[in-house]
């Protein structure tokens, strides 16, 4: 494979695949998506807060990453975040900027030991993608919502374009449950001239 991580991104990957390419990029990941402007996790993070997050409860950053989104979320005052990854390299460094209580590594398509309602806001930015997670990890992650929990979350634009996360999206929003309260597209990377749309649904 090539050891270029940024060549393979927003393609099918195996989870082999995936882990090889964010293990690869890790120490990379901070400046390149800086150079391209990455917008997406402060948008997510004041999504959140403007859909009606309790910033004094806990939020989980499910996918964490380096912690970019972590930094998001305590920027617009979110106090409690907890964060994991299922990349050991990128968690290392998300730890190590001290915005988050706890970190773990997580297991793909499982939450381990995480409870329907045990945080009142997830957010995953950027996580469930084409070439990240699968279509089916947002109804993973709606299962562990509880009535009043919001999920905030992202589609990059290779994501809005593949039939499997749309209609993965299409089945969570159509739950008698389940409630959209925020939809907004606009930049993810604006260098490489790529937006994302910002979501946020509520358990009802």
């Amino acid at each position: 494979m090539d050891k270029n991580p940024t060549d393979q991104l927003w393609t099918r990957h195996s989870l082999e695949e995936t882990r090889e390419i964010y293990r690869n990029w890790a120490s990379d990941y901070d400046r390149d998506v800086g150079e391209w402007g990455y917008a997406t996790p402060p948008r997510l993070a004041l999504a959140l807060r403007l859909s009606g997050a309790n910033v004094e409860k806990g939020v989980l950053d499910f996918g964490c990453g380096t912690g970019l989104s972590g930094m998001a979320l305590a920027a617009v005052g979110f106090q409690v975040i907890d964060g994991t990854d299922i990349t050991p390299e990128m968690l290392a460094q998300a730890e190590a900027r001290g915005c988050y209580r706890q970190v773990w590594r997580g297991e793909p398509g499982s939450l381990g030991h995480i409870g329907a309602g045990d945080y009142p806001a997830i957010a995953a930015c950027g996580v469930v993608s084409l070439g990240a997670a699968p279509p089916e990890t947002l109804e993973m992650l709606v299962e562990a919502m509880a009535p009043g929990n919001l999920l905030g979350f992202s589609y990059n634009d290779a994501t809005l374009a593949d039939r499997g996360y749309t209609d993965a999206l299409d089945r969570v929003c159509l739950r008698p449950d389940m409630e959209l309260v925020f939809e907004e597209h606009g930049p993810h990377l604006p260098a490489k001239e790529i937006g994302s749309t910002i979501y946020v649904l509520k358990r009802t």
